[in-house]
């Protein structure tokens, strides 16, 4: 810290305030009424965090040359600069399809930098290194690691770049086990005889670790995944403030990383399975095409047209709409947003129903229902809108495969015990799909053959537009 006291006490009480302001928006981010104010007033606290930290490396470190400073403060605005204007442009062209690749990518971008920031520090302490300032390096560097390289791979496979089913090899498993112990065995290595080449090889291994460790992971798991990730970012941080003796960055990175475990938590109970057995992989076998007429070998569905579904959705008291990683890539959701105000000016009851794994991150068809302009009030969790479904007129599907799959309650499969969409318990149902193609579980969706369902095969946007016209025929 600065050599004026008065500055420290200062710039003490902005980091206070700006952890108050993480914490608040944290709290503001629970509900989507509120989670813009949320975001807003977190960046908010981090802006203010940003400059406080500036105006006490530029005045007040008397302990450094003013050349030092001087390019130090350069190289903060020129990185506060770059990361301001890089996020924005991508945050503001990105389609929400490809948000979770982008996710995974400030993911990256966030280890890579709290590994960085550990081995620089490391680098400029030389022999002076202690064993109370090696054990922060070394978890730094390893979790930092470990989400730069699989963050990227995660992102690979959501882009397609890398095939989102498991990928393994012979001796995978003991490569990964390898490069774990090498990982840990070095960081605790350095403890006792800091060394540069010892904490390359932890940083080598720990970088190999992080892509063993995605490679086999299938991508009915990815939105886990990069839950699990988003906490190493948040570790890796508050390591990165251990390091550099920085308050905020501990408290900014205990926050994320909490957050995101606690979540991570979450979303693995949502799909029946443990965390660990998520991290061993082998689950999903990312998207595939099966038959356009049959599910499986004998199951026989009813097709139905634009019109047929209007007439239903029209004459309807209670229409519940399941959106899901189709609708995003189809970017389906401004249609599907107007259908249903058109539907609630008619005065039927509309209801999204979103199962916490719906897309291909947390929270995604929220976000994406959010950019429609969706009434909050109309979005409803898993636990709250499945006793909706006994009363519903007409369910209408869109895009969403393994989240309502009634296979998910029998044993044997590989989506038994998931919790699901109680869609099958609707009056009527209607799946808008191009094919019956199953999902990254890698099943055939038993919902698609049930009596009560009738299939319209077609793009989500493209289906959602013809019974959008017809629906205002039936209507006008």
């Amino acid at each position: 810290m600065s050599t004026l006291p008065w500055l420290d006490t200062l710039v003490r009480l902005v980091y206070l305030v700006a952890a108050v302001g993480f914490v608040l928006g944290l709290h503001l981010m629970r509900s989507p009424a509120t989670a813009r104010k949320g975001n807003l007033l977190s960046a908010a606290g981090m802006a203010a965090a940003i400059a406080a930290t500036a105006i006490l490396l530029y005045a007040g470190d008397a302990e450094h040359s003013g050349d030092v400073v001087l390019w130090a403060t350069l190289a903060l605005v020129l990185g506060t600069v770059v990361g301001s204007v890089g996020g924005f442009v991508s945050a503001r062209r990105v389609q929400m399809t490809a948000m979770p690749q982008l996710v995974s990518l400030f993911n990256a971008v966030g280890g890579g930098a709290a590994a960085v920031v550990a081995f620089v520090e490391f680098l400029r302490v030389g022999d002076a290194v202690t064993a109370g300032f090696a054990i922060p390096v070394g978890l730094d560097v390893i979790i930092g690691s470990v989400t730069f390289s699989g963050s990227l791979v995660a992102a690979g496979k959501l882009q397609g770049w890398v095939s989102g089913a498991p990928i393994t090899f012979a001796g995978s498993r003991v490569a990964t086990a390898v490069s774990a112990v090498v990982a840990l065995g070095g960081a605790a290595w350095i403890v006792v005889d800091p060394s540069l080449w010892l904490l390359v090889v932890v940083t080598v291994a720990s970088l190999a670790f992080g892509i063993l460790m995605v490679l086999p992971i299938g991508g009915a798991d990815m939105p886990v995944v990069i839950s699990l990730l988003n906490a190493f970012t948040g570790l890796a941080v508050a390591m990165a403030g251990f390091v550099v003796d920085n308050q905020i960055m501990i408290i900014a990175g205990a926050l994320v990383g909490a957050s995101g475990a606690i979540l991570t938590q979450q979303m693995a109970e949502a799909m029946n399975r443990s965390v660990l057995a998520i991290m061993v992989g082998g689950f999903g076998t990312g998207d595939a095409a099966a038959g356009d007429v049959v599910v499986g070998a004998a199951t026989e569905v009813r097709r139905t047209d634009a019109d047929d579904v209007a007439i239903q959705l029209a004459y309807a008291s209670k229409v519940i709409i399941v959106p899901g990683y189709g609708l995003a890539a189809a970017q389906a959701q401004r249609e599907c947003g107007e259908l249903g105000q058109i539907l609630t000016d008619r005065g039927i009851t509309v209801y999204y129903a979103v199962h916490p794994v719906a897309g291909r991150m947390p929270g995604h068809m929220n976000v994406l229902l959010a950019e429609a302009d969706v009434p909050y009030t109309q979005l409803k969790e898993m636990d709250e809108v499945n006793p909706e479904f006994d009363t519903c007129d007409v369910a209408l599907v869109v895009g969403a495969n393994d989240v309502t799959n009634p296979a998910a309650r029998r044993p044997g499969n590989a989506i038994s015990g998931m919790p699901i969409l109680d869609v099958d318990r609707a009056r009527s149902i209607v799946v808008i799909k191009r094919s019956l193609g199953h999902g990254y579980a890698g099943l055939d969706n038993e919902l698609y053959g049930a009596p009560a369902t009738s299939m319209l095969f077609a793009d989500a946007k493209k289906g959602l537009g013809q019974i959008l016209a017809a629906v205002k025929t039936y209507a006008s």
